[in-house]
């Protein structure tokens, strides 16, 4: 028999390592959001404050909460926890390293329904730097902020604290007029970004999963990508494609949408909104959630290209956390593939929805440049024309000066070269046919 050697990774290295494995701003918090709906929140309040150096972060929920021994575990990188089929968490790393990858000092404060006493765990870069080991920092009951107590005082609930935001406050002037505005973008950002993410949970849809989100104290209203609210909008049939995983039969389902053509909206607010963050073309494609929390949006995943005539094509696409390994899903929750088994019928059923799309937007087109009869008359002149005419009962009188058509061509050939004459009386000669059938 083999002997064997715990080798214990390098603390200092690894953890900054994991500090950049794909998390922006916008999705660290996602993350964390995702912990408050598997605790049973009905409720996140997320505060961002700017204080120069002393600015920070702060997401509470009013969840289960968690004793101090559970805490405890759930500080730990890769820590061990069964999760449920509809669980949002998998890897045990998401509270961690959406946390780390935009500050280097978070605290995690939290109070189960069973005990009104808060526990409260700590992550310290600069500590880790300097003792090169795996250690979370347990503040004395006294020494913790009230800013970590005052969100769950009164019920049970979570609370994280991310403070010394060199990721996010990066500037050299910490209270410029810069560092003020990154923060103030970031946040804009992260309002679009979640009512979109979890427009599902935000809107009531789904079962025992009400949610309600406050950005500094304002409430997030859900983004519906797919514009139900459009009386014009086509609801297409539901389809299911069953795949086999680890012996089990399992379902990916979608939903696919026609959106209307430019015209056909409500107004011109709804459909602008439908644009999204990135704009009609981009956001064409599937809109891919797992357990109803949204992982991408828009895209073909390889099946085709971006269209400008495909634009209007989007389709739902939710799979179970049980299906994680087929759809490759990564730590931060950003990037899935479609899996290779279910890749070819994907294909398939997708083929008729983009039709579906290039016919309504092919038609919006025709319509709209559809050319008409001319409906000009032409006047002979009996007279000769007054070619000084004032506009009076204005607040000025302005002169203007009537040609005809013929004196405009005259007028224009005066400019042009011996070679353009002969193109501008082409024009001019079309123009005719076209205005007087002659």
């Amino acid at each position: 028999m083999n002997e064997t050697y715990e080798v214990i990774p390098s603390a200092k290295r690894l953890i900054k390592s994991l500090r950049d494995i794909g998390y922006d701003f916008s999705t660290a918090v996602a993350d964390l959001i995702d912990n408050s709906i598997e605790a049973g929140a009905s409720k996140v309040d997320i505060d961002v404050a700017f204080y120069g150096n002393d600015s920070y972060v702060r997401i509470s929920d009013n969840g289960n909460g968690m004793k101090s021994e559970n805490l405890k575990e759930a500080m730990r990188y890769g820590s061990e926890r069964d999760y449920l089929e509809e669980d949002l968490g998998r890897f045990g790393l998401g509270l961690k390293t959406a946390s780390m990858s935009q500050c280097q000092y978070f605290s995690v404060a939290s109070r189960s329904k069973e005990n009104k006493q808060i526990a409260v765990f700590s992550w310290d870069l600069s500590h880790i730097e300097r003792t090169n080991k795996w250690e979370i920092l347990q503040p004395k009951e006294k020494d913790i902020p009230e800013l970590l107590k005052t969100p769950i005082s009164e019920h049970s609930g979570t609370v994280v604290l991310w403070e010394k935001l060199d990721r996010i406050i990066g500037f050299k002037n910490s209270e410029g007029e810069a560092a003020r505005n990154k923060v103030i973008s970031m946040c804009r950002e992260l309002e679009n970004y979640l009512s979109m993410v979890f427009h599902k949970f935000l809107s009531n849809e789904v079962l025992g999963k009400s949610l309600e989100i406050y950005l500094n104290r304002n409430k997030i209203q859900p983004w519906d990508p797919f514009g139900r609210h459009e009386s014009k909008t086509n609801i297409l049939s539901p389809i299911k494609i069953k795949i086999i995983h680890n012996g089990a039969e399992n379902k990916i389902f979608l939903q696919p949408y026609i959106l209307p053509t430019k015209e056909e909206f409500s107004s011109q607010d709804s459909f602008q909104k439908l644009s999204g963050i990135s704009g009609w073309n981009p956001q064409q494609g599937f809109y891919i959630y797992r357990a109803n929390r949204m992982i991408q949006s828009g895209g073909w995943c390889g099946l085709r290209v971006i269209d400008e005539h495909t634009k209007l094509a989007r389709i739902e696409l939710n799979f179970s956390p049980a299906l994680d390994d087929l759809f490759k899903i990564n730590v931060a929750k950003m990037k899935v593939q479609l899996p290779v088994q279910a890749r070819e019928e994907i294909e398939r059923v997708v083929k008729p929805i983009v039709s579906l799309a290039r016919e309504r937007y092919d038609h919006e087109k025709k319509n709209l440049f559809k050319p008409s009869a001319p409906k000009v008359t032409e006047i002979q002149q009996t007279s000769p024309i007054n070619k000084n005419i004032l506009i009076k009962n204005s607040s000025q009188d302005i002169k203007f000066d009537l040609f005809t058509l013929n004196e405009v061509e005259q007028k224009v050939k005066e400019f042009a070269t011996k070679y353009e004459s002969k193109t501008i009386s082409d024009v001019f000669s079309r123009l005719r046919r076209r205005l007087f059938g002659r």
